[in-house]
């Protein structure tokens, strides 16, 4: 009932989207006209502008075709924009019911959790904003969402060739989704790595250790544990047969990166890889703000100034390398600064702008964003949170423009592995959710404006 009712929902405000907006708009007029080239069996067109690799305009095809045939569409209407962009709405039902069976897998022994939490849940992340709104537009996200979180299912039911094989579909839909198909190879090393772990400490349990720890003596000790773990012939060969799915499709990644000269496929000079370290912090802060209910409380405030009182050599350590990471490795896309249609144009603007200091003073903040995420994921084994880690790393920081549709998929990973906050946070989340979402939708439907330079109509969006 509760999918069937966000559908019909949803396909109310499509409807409110598609009479506003008939053409396509921002980078829909790369993406429409090639999925239309291959809905009239062009495959060889290609515009060199689109960065990413054909799967949404074939899938679009494999689903748009046999419907025109059966329903007997013809001319026009077959691959319009409407038809196009209908297939994300399709992709955000699916993104729906998988998101539930993810919350059920993944929360399935907290019996605590009654069934209306779970869809409370459900509906709250299929809403999340940054995602619902391009499931409106004809973009890759929906479907880059949905092949990858099914991929992820199917890794924690154990089905590894097919978790691979979706992986590979998602892959098709953004070349970074490599990153989840590590992340599920993650998930079973992790789970290897964590019963070894716990028979190691069951061995020394009765070991006397020194009176006196350094800092990072358990962080050490664990990384002499994976050195050893993971130099065993015995355990490689066991992790390999586990994971070979995944190792051939990331042989074929790299196998595609070495063919085509990197990892973008058409306009390149606009989606340059570097180290961008400060992406780490504007996720963090993204993902407070997102999920202030949860992880912005007076509890979590005070426990995280008990934290830094307790440890303060550790926390003027991370400010000192957080002040030089960012001294070191802020970078300003061009995309920017000059684009008038997005948040993070007026994010930048009113906060970063401001002064040359706003980017330094602003690591207090990015410190508690850090210590509050890493305390709600503590219920997982230490193996899980490193992977998930490495997996947030490598899909964040090589990113130059800060895009919050980058953060879609990370953040959605780490909100279902979160422990199940209380009804009232959930509720309060929902209904942040729907304001953001309601003033989003208003304001591209209802705030037109036009560049000095240009006749065209701009509308606002993520």
């Amino acid at each position: 009932a509760a999918m069937s009712g966000t559908f019909l929902l949803s396909c109310l405000l499509f409807a409110a989207v598609s009479r506003r907006q008939r053409g396509p708009y921002m980078d829909e007029v790369f993406h429409v006209p090639q999925a239309q080239a291959y809905c009239h069996g062009r495959f060889l067109q290609w515009d060199p502008m689109i960065t990413t690799l054909p799967g949404l305009y074939l899938v679009s095809v494999g689903v748009v075709k046999p419907a025109a045939w059966l329903f007997g569409w013809t001319g026009s209407v077959v691959c319009s924009v409407g038809m196009l962009r209908f297939i994300n709405l399709l992709f955000s039902a699916g993104n729906f019911y998988l998101l539930y069976l993810l919350l059920f897998k993944i929360h399935q022994k907290n019996k605590a959790v009654s069934g209306f939490q779970r869809i409370l849940s459900t509906l709250t992340l299929a809403t999340f904003p940054t995602l619902y709104f391009f499931t409106f537009l004809y973009y890759t996200d929906s479907g880059s969402v949905f092949f990858t979180l099914f991929a992820y299912l199917m890794c924690l039911y154990g089905n590894h060739k097919t978790s691979a094989l979706l992986g590979f579909c998602g892959f098709m839909f953004r070349q970074t989704n490599i990153v989840w198909t590590v992340f599920c190879a993650g998930n079973v090393v992790a789970e290897k790595l964590n019963e070894a772990w716990k028979t190691e400490l069951h061995k020394k349990k009765d070991e006397k250790t020194s009176s006196r720890k350094g800092p990072f003596s358990d962080l050490i000790r664990i990384l002499q544990f994976l050195t050893e773990y993971l130099i065993s012939p015995t355990n490689f060969v066991t992790l390999t047969a586990l994971t070979w799915p995944y190792i051939i499709l990331v042989t074929v990644f790299f196998g595609f990166v070495f063919l085509n000269g990197g990892i973008v496929v058409g306009d390149r000079s606009s989606h340059e890889a570097c180290l961008h370290f400060p992406q780490l912090f504007y996720f963090l802060s993204f993902t407070v703000f997102f999920s202030f209910p949860h992880l912005l409380t007076p509890t979590k405030i005070r426990k995280s100034l008990l934290s830094l009182r307790k440890h303060p050599v550790q926390y003027s350590l991370i400010t000192l390398i957080s002040l030089f990471l960012i001294w070191r490795f802020t970078y300003v896309h061009k995309y920017l600064l000059a684009d008038n249609r997005h948040y993070t144009f007026y994010v930048w603007r009113k906060v970063f702008q401001r002064h040359e200091l706003v980017k330094y003073i602003l690591v207090p903040i990015y410190i508690f964003a850090g210590w509050s995420f890493a305390d709600t994921l503590k219920s997982k084994s230490i193996f899980w949170i490193l992977m998930y880690f490495v997996c947030l790393l490598a899909v964040t920081v090589p990113q130059k423009l800060l895009e919050f549709r980058y953060f879609i998929l990370p953040f959605l990973i780490y909100r279902l592995n979160m422990p199940f906050p209380a009804l009232y946070r959930q509720l309060l989340e929902l209904a942040f959710y729907t304001v953001v979402n309601a003033v989003t939708f208003y304001l591209f439907l209802n705030k037109p404006f036009q560049w000095p330079n240009s006749d065209e109509i701009q509308r606002f969006m993520w």
